[in-house]
């Protein structure tokens, strides 16, 4: 277990950055960890996603594929990489403070 720092705050990553107790998560945490995925800002767009991925997760224990996040959000693949670069399973659902999607490098 890893404490990643930001400004005032401490939160428990894994190794590669995703938040061990989802419960710790927040607003703040992830307009912090989207910083440091290179967002500077999060939009309405990308808040759309993170919320899926953080209901969808709640619901089922897992986080949803890229192609539920695609049909439940209607936003092509293709506007899910330009909203996230690191891509959607590292980037979207770090930022969504869920863990580590299974199959995710």
């Amino acid at each position: 277990m890893r404490v990643r720092e930001f400004s005032d705050l401490e939160i428990n990553v894994d190794e590669y950055g995703f938040l061990l107790y989802p419960e710790e998560w927040n607003e703040r945490i992830a307009i912090e960890l989207a910083y440091k995925e290179g967002i500077k800002y999060l939009t309405g767009q990308h808040w759309l996603v993170i919320r899926f991925i953080r209901d969808f997760n709640n619901v089922n224990g897992h986080p949803p594929t890229i192609m539920k996040i695609c049909s439940e959000t209607l936003m092509s693949l293709k506007k899910i990489y330009e909203l996230f670069p690191t891509g959607p399973a590292k980037g979207a659902c770090k930022i969504a403070g869920v863990k580590k999607p299974v199959g995710c490098i």
